[in-house]
């Protein structure tokens, strides 16, 4: 009896698994259904690609309202932005407080903008003028200001500049921008002077 069941199950085990092999041959497309079926994906792609250029210049990106329907900026800094009076960039002479080279957090902005343009041009370099008040020392004053000049450097570098592309110089009190013994005069001595070469 027993020698009897085997080849029936033997039997039914190849008929389920033939029956299984017909399923999966029917999931198969034909050349013609999968040639069809690139088209409709093409198609639909096209479609949709189309709906976004549409949709950019109605002021929506990928379905996304973008302000005032212009596109995203993508952070691309011209070549001849450090020549534009509005730019950022235009600001290139950035104050300290008495005795201090922190930067104040007004400058944090103009300072960035200057690293991301030497990052996008690694051909460019700026020379950093250090500078103090005629109170101190000429020593202390030439320390001081270059200490302001590498802490802008610092921030630039932050920014993707090359190490070689900024260059730092102290004239500590030797080259004031204002003459006068005055908090007004000392205030706008106290500078870090960005000239492009």
């Amino acid at each position: 009896m027993t020698k009897i069941l085997i080849p029936a199950a033997v039997l039914a085990l190849l008929l389920a698994g033939c029956s299984s092999r017909g399923a999966l041959e029917e999931d198969i497309p034909s050349a013609s259904e999968a040639a069809a079926q690139s088209a409709q994906d093409a198609a639909a792609a096209a479609e949709a690609e189309a709906a976004n250029l549409a949709g950019a210049e109605n002021g929506t990106l990928d379905g996304e309202l973008v302000d005032g329907g212009a596109v995203v900026d993508d952070g691309f800094i011209p070549r001849e932005a450090i020549y534009d009076p509005a730019s950022t960039l235009a600001q290139r002479i950035f104050y300290f407080d008495f005795n201090q080279d922190t930067i104040d957090s007004e400058y944090i902005d103009a300072i960035s903008e200057h690293g991301r343009y030497l990052a996008t041009y690694p051909d460019t370099t700026v020379r950093l003028e250090g500078h103090a008040d005629e109170r101190g020392t000429r020593e202390y004053n030439i320390a001081l200001g270059e200490r302001r000049a590498q802490a802008i450097k610092r921030l630039i570098m932050l920014q993707g500049a090359a190490y070689n592309q900024v260059i730092t110089l102290s004239y500590g009190e030797e080259q004031p921008a204002v003459l006068g013994q005055t908090e007004s005069a000392w205030t706008q001595n106290r500078r870090v002077e960005l000239i492009y070469e």
